[in-house]
């Protein structure tokens, strides 16, 4: 059997751990920062934390393209490098019109850096066990979005100094840059396809609703991951538990390693997403509802907290990687980047949406109404897959292996 674990794909495995690392060790405490140091109201934090996420969405479709067309470690390396060196931008900005500025605009190389690097681990897999290995490369993100808001908050509750993380970002990012430095591809010859531009050559058209589902659960993590820190203190009277909470979901995101290997390695994609998506949705009513019913009930309330981020991270790690895999099984090879595009196109715009629309709500609801409102997105974005995804998925899917 062809060797998985080359040192290679564990080089960019690394590399997208600390990528995501960097940009996850700010997510949960920047509408702190913003309402602390530069007294933004939650709408107006809702609109600045969007724009990172909208900038990332106008890049994917081109970097896609990009990652195709031209060399990939080039590409990957430029885009690693403009992502590294935003986070000083967050050091320098003193106004807010400067920090929504720069947060803005660093949403440009990180859709670009994560469509590269998660094309190149796909090259430098070997084809036999490439099922097996996006679901393992979709790991080190999805640890990085569990563990760094963990030590964010931990270094944050020791140090009171958003600097101090300012710098540790960029520290880790430059890391994650040297470490791709070291990658060494195969040699493949650029085939430029000189056939008119069309849709299909930025967004994967064959799986237009995979990204519909990938938009619902983008949405609800948005809110989850941007929104709970805040919404701890300011409504649950809980901080360091926000440390906790995503340390449990990092937890969850390792049993289902354990618990979807064997499924992801039989090529059964459509079981694990489909697991994933209910396991997530329980997560998430669990978080709001208990708060709801029992209000009183302090162990009840930490309870559906606590339990709802080992469901969340126990789902999200058996969605991801199936969502992945399907959505380049429905791709020709030369549409890898596009396909690792459209995944991450999709998530993106919810995680727009949701930050976006997460700060509206709250604002004016409250955020028991937004959370609320994560949930029935969920629970919309369940219900397509069952009623409609998965049959999609299945005729029009290129690799019998998978189902």
């Amino acid at each position: 059997m062809d060797r998985l674990w080359n040192r290679n794909y564990c080089k960019v495995m690394a590399a997208n751990f600390s990528l995501f690392f960097a940009f996850y060790v700010l997510t949960p405490l920047l509408p702190l920062y913003l309402s602390e140091h530069f007294g933004a109201t939650k709408d107006v934090i809702g609109l600045v934390l969007s724009g990172y996420t909208i900038t990332a969405l106008l890049f994917r479709p081109f970097s896609g393209y990009v990652v195709d067309s031209f060399p990939r470690k080039t590409v990957l390396m430029i885009a690693f490098g403009g992502f590294a060196i935003f986070f000083a931008g967050y050091l320098a900005a003193s106004t807010l019109l400067l920090f929504t500025i720069v947060r803005t605009l660093h949403g440009g190389p990180f859709g670009m850096l994560t469509v590269s690097n998660s094309t190149v681990a796909i090259d430098v897999l070997p084809s036999s066990r490439r099922t097996e290995g996006i679901g393992y490369y979709g790991l080190s993100n999805n640890l990085a979005m569990a563990l760094a808001p963990t030590i964010g908050i931990f270094i944050y509750q020791l140090t009171d100094s958003f600097v101090f993380l300012f710098w540790l970002a960029l520290i880790v990012a430059c890391g994650g840059w040297l470490i791709d430095a070291t990658v060494k591809l195969p040699k493949k010859e650029i085939v430029r396809d000189k056939s008119r531009l069309s849709l299909d050559r930025f967004f994967l058209v064959r799986g237009w609703l995979l990204g519909v589902n990938m938009m619902a659960f983008g949405f609800s993590f948005g809110v989850l991951s941007n929104y709970l820190a805040i919404y701890g203190k300011e409504v649950m009277g809980i901080m360091g538990g926000t440390g906790t909470y995503f340390m449990l979901c990092s937890v969850g995101l390792i049993l289902s390693r354990l618990q979807g290997g064997r499924a992801l390695r039989k090529g059964r994609l459509t079981h694990n997403a489909g697991s994933g998506m209910v396991i997530s949705l329980v997560g998430y009513t669990l978080f709001v509802l208990l708060p709801t019913l029992m209000p009183e009930n302090h162990t009840a309330i930490m309870a559906g907290y606590y339990g709802s981020a080992l469901l969340i991270g126990l789902g999200n790690g058996h969605m991801w990687p199936a969502f992945q895999n399907m959505t380049i099984s429905v791709a020709s090879n030369r549409q890898r980047g596009t396909a690792n595009s459209t995944i991450l196109i999709s998530w993106d715009l919810g995680m727009g949406l949701g930050i976006l629309l997460g700060g509206i709500i709250s604002e004016l609801l409250g955020y028991s109404s937004a959370f609320w409102t994560v949930v029935i997105v969920n629970a919309s974005g369940v219900a397509c897959f069952f009623l409609a995804t998965k049959a999609f998925f299945l005729s029009r899917n290129n690799n019998p292996s998978v189902r």
